[in-house]
């Protein structure tokens, strides 16, 4: 299982560069269409462009990348990490990423075992790593993942895979209506917006699959892992005060460690209080 996590890992990276870029060709294509304004839409090439087309090429000399220079982690460790064409680095996130998704990949099998159960973990967690590096990057969270995962995890739910379809329908709209009212009121009070909308929808997408029984843990984990390492960016002069962070990488973390150990957790928790 660790195997095909690399290899999920690899097309993650693919999803995690040119979705954003996707959204943005269409975006302004709509702008042209709409205002009939003179977009400059030069920059993006007449050839399809998707996740699957064009076939990946180097960044520096677009080269194309063959297959056999193309396998999870063991390409990058034989080229030392560079291209093979022009000798140029290849950003290490690359095969970190490969790496994690297998390691993920194998924990979840292990964990679950080989059942629908685990199949349906795992969707869930590639989906997580995904959105949280375009979180990184572009602090933007794709309807096109986020949207689909909250279907998937009321369907799943129906036959209590991970909670029982009420808990599930009532943490999708908790999950979503809890940080729109901590959004609404951050605004009301300080006339700035404290997060995007990307974010209701990946807590109640959370929600729809671990249940509303979740959502209290993972807003506290989530704010705890910001709280921590923003202040340790800040202070370090990584991160400026005035930048914003994006708030969905640990929300991610956050949910699949509620995945995981949600139940463990919150054991422990009430036996303390």
């Amino acid at each position: 299982m660790a195997v095909l996590g690399l290899l999920v890992g690899s097309f993650l990276n693919v999803v995690i560069y040119r979705l954003p870029l996707m959204m943005e060709r269409e975006w302004r294509l709509q702008c042209q269409s709409l205002f009939g304004q003179p977009e400059d839409i030069k920059k993006f090439p007449n050839e399809p462009f998707n996740l699957l087309i064009p076939r990946s090429r180097c960044p520096h000399c677009h080269s194309m990348i063959r297959a056999i220079n193309n396998i999870p982690v063991i390409s990058y460790l034989l080229q030392k990490g560079k291209c093979k064409d022009c000798n140029n680095k290849i950003s290490k996130r690359y095969p970190l990423i490969e790496l994690l998704t297998g390691l993920l990949t194998g924990f979840i099998a292990w964990h679950f075992g080989y059942n629908l159960q685990t199949l349906f973990a795992l969707i869930f967690t590639w989906s997580l790593v995904c959105l949280s590096m375009i979180d990184f990057d572009h602090q933007l969270l794709p309807d096109d993942i986020t949207l689909p995962v909250l279907w998937l995890g009321l369907a799943c739910n129906i036959f209590n895979l991970f909670t029982d379809i009420y808990s599930s329908l009532i943490g999708a709209m908790l999950g979503y209506g809890i940080l729109w009212i901590i959004f609404i009121s951050f605004k009301l009070v300080t006339g700035k917006e404290g997060m995007g909308y990307g974010d209701f929808k990946l807590l109640a997408m959370l929600g729809a699959w671990l249940g509303w029984e979740m959502l209290f843990l993972i807003v506290l984990l989530s704010s705890l892992l910001g709280s921590v390492i923003g202040i340790s960016l800040i202070l370090s002069g990584k991160q400026g005060r005035n930048k914003p962070i994006p708030f969905g990488p640990y929300l991610a973390v956050a949910g699949w460690i509620a995945l995981i150990w949600g139940h463990e957790i919150t054991d422990i928790y009430l036996k303390l209080v």
